[in-house]
């Protein structure tokens, strides 16, 4: 991503999230945050942290107009492709009650692992996050 993508992501992040992510914080991610581009317009972004052989994607998203058609699965699995050789493991974080999201991540080779009580802030509260693993070796 450069900066000229910025507005696009942090308006794309704005349509879709519950509570979305600072223009300052996507700055603070850009040499992580790919994106999507399509006729020459951003349609999604994926913020992806390395560490070591590990990574996790720490956001990802589509504009609205963009969803259903398949390219969430074409977007994910691209990122996945791009990775490094040395990364083996990818990890992400997903709200409970985003089914869409999970049934993308589980149809790319992502299993739970587990659950984080109460991560997410929502309007009535709190809501757990859904743990998820894909091992790439």
């Amino acid at each position: 991503m450069g900066q000229t993508d910025m507005e696009a992501v942090v308006a794309i992040e704005a349509l879709n999230s519950k509570s979305p992510w600072s223009e300052n914080q996507f700055h603070q991610c850009i040499q992580w945050t790919q994106v999507m581009v399509l006729k020459n317009t951003v349609v999604g972004f994926a913020v992806v942290v390395e560490v070591v052989d590990q990574t996790e994607l720490q956001n990802i998203s589509l504009h609205p107009d963009h969803v259903g058609v398949g390219l969430g699965s074409e977007f994910l699995d691209t990122v996945i492709e791009r990775l490094p050789a040395q990364i083996n493991q990818i990890y992400l974080e997903v709200r409970v009650s985003n089914f869409s999201a999970i049934r993308l991540y589980s149809k790319a080779g992502f299993a739970e692992i587990g659950q984080r009580r109460g991560y997410y802030a929502t309007e009535y509260g709190r809501e757990d996050a859904l743990l998820m693993s894909r091992s790439l070796c």
